[in-house]
């Protein structure tokens, strides 16, 4: 095992489990206080499309790289020399298992179901389907923003611990 690997795959661990928890900040803190402004037929139609557009390579990318790039991270570091990380690893990893879970069992359940409601433009009651997704994605949202920006607070942990040659 090398030591650059192990620093390389901690990094973008690091890189890309903060993208990740930076996002879902994101939507904490100005995109959904944004919407939550907003008529019902546009939250309906913004999100709606804001879910469309998220399934790209880039966020994809990010999202389960932090996932297997974590995993690698901690696999690299169970060598008794690299082991002075390796609890801040695997609590960040942990951690972002439940982001992830969370995305999985409800986020994006909530999104298929905006979606499953049709034209924003034609849907009868807009308010219904509004007050079934927002409230509960937003909820949802803060618990994986927590997750995801505490992984990433460990990663950091990880790396100020971290001796030179582990």
């Amino acid at each position: 095992m090398t030591n650059g690997l192990r620093v390389a795959t901690l990094a973008a661990a690091t890189l890309t489990t903060g993208l990740v928890a930076g996002l879902f900040y994101a939507y904490s803190c100005s995109v959904m206080l944004a919407l939550a402004r907003t008529d019902d037929r546009s939250f309906v139609a913004v999100m709606q499309l804001i879910n469309r557009r998220i399934l790209n390579g880039w966020f994809l990318s990010a999202f389960v790289g932090a996932l297997l790039l974590l995993a690698l991270a901690s696999a690299l570091h169970l060598p008794r020399d690299a082991r002075s990380t390796l609890p801040w690893l695997v609590a960040a990893l942990a951690l972002y298992v439940l982001t992830v879970g969370v995305t999985g069992a409800v986020n994006v359940p909530l999104n298929d179901r905006l979606e499953a409601a049709g034209d924003p433009a034609r849907i009868a009651d807009p308010a219904a389907v509004r007050a079934a997704f927002e409230a509960q994605w937003v909820r949802w949202n803060l618990v994986r923003t927590v997750t995801s920006v505490a992984a990433f607070g460990c990663l950091i942990g990880a790396l100020l611990t971290r001796r030179p040659s582990a």
